[in-house]
């Protein structure tokens, strides 16, 4: 049973890696053997995650620069890791942003900036990994959605719609590739504790207070809730799941 989630040998990108649920994600992924690069706009940062890595047993964690919603900075992106990794398994689209205002009030400018940074730049990075993942016999892509791929929050439209693309992006590659053995699976976390939602919560009155009221769980989750599912996701326990899409939610999502 430990082979299933065993990832050593295995090279992982993690896109927006260096905090939030990018970093969770990446101490898993870590913890279980996999050299993790991590790829973020801020290298400080990074270089602290690619430290906090290599404790947890991540040998040969690396930062690398990127710019996701860029095609060029991607390419090179992907081109690095193959370069000075030798090869790339894992790939999870994490890197995103949230502009929280109504339609009404929203610039297209916002709008752009919000749907090129989680979504275009999952199909870009996901476009990118693939000839390599092909050309070695298979992967493992994870895009991360939101419960916002569900629901619909008035508060953040631009979010909601680049998160519910996001699981039919998942659907649409995982059908494409899965002859390539190529696995595309997506994350909807819930209300996880975060740089993110700590702000939303300076932002919405009694939003903490929502939070715990629908949750079953009866807490926010943490970032390190993230870790089992990129685990299961990156290793072969999950060689036949694709197109899916897993909430991670503490129970949020089967309220009414």
């Amino acid at each position: 049973m430990h082979d299933l989630f065993d990832l050593r040998g295995r090279v992982a990108i993690v896109t927006g890696g260096n905090g939030g649920i990018g970093l969770g994600m990446a101490r898993g992924l870590a913890a279980a053997g996999a050299r993790v690069v991590v790829a973020a706009r801020n290298q400080d940062k990074s270089r602290a995650a690619v430290a906090e890595l290599e404790k947890l047993g991540g040998a040969g964690a690396l930062a690398l620069a990127v710019d996701v919603a860029d095609e060029a900075s991607v390419a090179a992106l992907v081109r690095g890791t193959v370069e000075r990794c030798g090869r790339l398994d894992v790939l999870v689209n994490n890197a995103g942003i949230n502009i929280r205002k109504p339609a009404h009030e929203l610039s297209l400018a916002e709008w752009h900036q919000v749907l090129e940074t989680n979504l275009t730049s999952a199909f870009l990075c996901s476009r990118a990994a693939y000839a390599p993942m092909k050309a070695q016999g298979g992967g493992k892509i994870v895009n991360i959605g939101s419960m916002l791929s569900i629901f619909g929050a008035g508060f953040a439209p631009a979010y909601g719609a680049s998160k519910g693309g996001i699981v039919q992006l998942t659907r649409s590659l995982a059908s494409a590739w899965a002859r390539d053995n190529i696995q595309v699976n997506a994350v909807l976390p819930g209300w996880i504790d975060t740089e993110l939602t700590q702000t939303a919560r300076r932002q919405i009155p009694g939003l903490n207070e929502s939070v715990l009221r629908r949750t079953p769980a009866g807490r926010w989750g943490e970032i390190d809730d993230m870790a089992g599912v990129a685990v299961f996701l990156a290793g072969r326990a999950s060689d036949f799941v694709t197109g899916t899409a897993i909430p991670v939610d503490g129970g949020y999502s089967t309220q009414g």
